[in-house]
């Protein structure tokens, strides 16, 4: 019970990144241990799930799959998005600075939290997959958002390629959604699942990250276990990569309405315009937000030195 309630907080947790445009739950299941077990899990969720899912054969579909895992988590992450959305969109709205400050400051000391945890390599160049992972990640950050077509094979690419996004730590897979045009486009078929011929837009998209998300949880599985030291490498690059997005002070250069709510399209990161109260309670949250999670580290080893001064 322990383990499915911590599960769910971690899920909860995922959730509320999930809400944040730019902030990946990857992230989230990354900084708390849980990211093999994750991709474990979806890459679980195979071939055999599915027509046995088909044929009805539900308790047989089930103990295919790592349910054990999956369903406290699910739990966390939907109740996240039931229970707090309103809370994160009035944040979002009403204090963006101090908000992003704090996801600043708790993103970048997990990127130095992992990065300690990172084992030497023994070929010198394997370092450079770090830069390669921060440019990835600023230039995923950086896109602008483009027109593509309406037709199914574009839904079901863009499905693929979001929900791969979503897995990806540093990576918002509805900020890529928006980057390939379809987010307007998916989320409005999906307020009106009967209208038109949105019900197969709505199993087009789902067919699509369905694809995507097993194919790209089977490899990124498969290089965790034989490349993990690259790999890890390369997913603390993305996470720094993408702090781009998560800074607090930015500039507007582009931006639509949809459905009533602003989405940014381009803007830019600035420099505080002076050092007024404002910005200082900002820094003031964004250093509380990094020391928390050095904090947090420091408390869940402490009865590992413990143990290790005893011995």
């Amino acid at each position: 019970m322990k383990s499915k309630i911590s599960l769910g907080l971690k899920g909860f947790a995922m959730g509320m990144a999930d809400i944040v445009p730019g902030v990946s739950g990857g992230t989230v299941a990354f900084i708390t241990n849980i990211y093999d077990e994750l991709l474990e899990a979806i890459a679980s969720v195979n071939k055999d799930f599915v027509r046995k899912l088909l044929k009805l054969e539900f308790k047989s579909a089930l103990e295919q799959v790592h349910y054990k895992f999956l369903i406290p988590l699910m739990i966390g992450i939907f109740s996240a998005l039931l229970l707090t959305s309103r809370l994160m969109h009035f944040l979002m709205s009403e204090y963006p600075i101090y908000t992003w400050s704090m996801f600043f400051g708790l993103i970048s000391a997990s990127a130095l939290y992992i990065a300690k945890h990172i084992e030497h390599p023994k070929n010198n160049l394997t370092y450079l997959l770090l830069p390669l992972g921060i440019t990835i990640g600023y230039a995923c950050v950086s896109l602008v958002p483009v027109t593509t077509p309406n037709a199914y094979p574009y839904i079901f690419g863009s499905g693929a390629i979001a929900i791969c996004a979503m897995i990806l730590p540093g990576i918002s897979g509805s900020f890529i959604l928006l980057i390939l045009g379809k987010y307007a486009f998916v989320t409005s078929a999906l307020k009106a699942p009967f209208d038109d011929n949105n019900i197969f837009v709505i199993m087009t998209f789902c067919a699509g990250c369905l694809t995507g998300i097993l194919s790209f949880s089977k490899l990124l599985n498969y290089l965790m276990h034989t490349h993990r030291n690259a790999m890890m490498f390369v997913l603390t690059g993305f996470i720094v990569g993408s702090l781009k997005k998560i800074w607090p002070w930015r500039e507007t250069l582009e931006s639509t309405v949809i459905r009533g709510k602003t989405y940014i399209l381009q803007e830019q990161n600035v420099l505080p315009e002076s050092f007024d109260q404002q910005t200082i309670l900002a820094l003031s949250i964004m250093f509380i937000g990094f020391f928390l999670v050095l904090g947090l580290e420091y408390i869940s080893n402490k009865p590992k030195r413990g143990v290790s001064s005893a011995g």
